[in-house]
């Protein structure tokens, strides 16, 4: 079953064309967000499965949204990512409340199959 996801990235083409690949692979829920407090608004109110997070945020940083977003009632998955391979690790994720972190340059549509099918 396709699950609902959130993107959170300030790079409007990065964006874009991740969520052209997630619908192309069938998740017709993609929701989009730039900022920390887009995605916590966007998170609260249409409550994604999934969230993925760039770690460097014009208000913020991907840290901190996961931090925050492991506080509303619903909480989504989270994965960290960044163009920065050395930008973090999955225990630094996992100490925010974050699933895993990847770089950007691994997520493939194999990676991302896996990613969205479950814990």
């Amino acid at each position: 079953m396709p699950v609902s996801i959130l993107l959170v990235d300030d790079d409007d083409g990065f964006r874009a064309a991740l969520a052209d690949t997630l619908r192309a692979a069938g998740h017709e829920r993609v929701y989009e967000a730039r900022t920390v407090a887009g995605a916590l608004s966007a998170a609260a109110e249409l409550r994604p499965d999934v969230a993925l997070v760039d770690i460097g945020l014009p208000d913020g940083d991907g840290f901190q949204l996961a931090c925050e977003l492991g506080q509303l009632t619903d909480v989504p998955r989270v994965v960290l990512i960044s163009t920065d391979a050395d930008a973090a690790d999955n225990a630094a994720a996992q100490r925010v409340g974050a699933e895993r972190f990847l770089a950007k340059e691994d997520l493939g549509d194999a990676r991302l199959r896996m990613l969205l099918s479950g814990p």
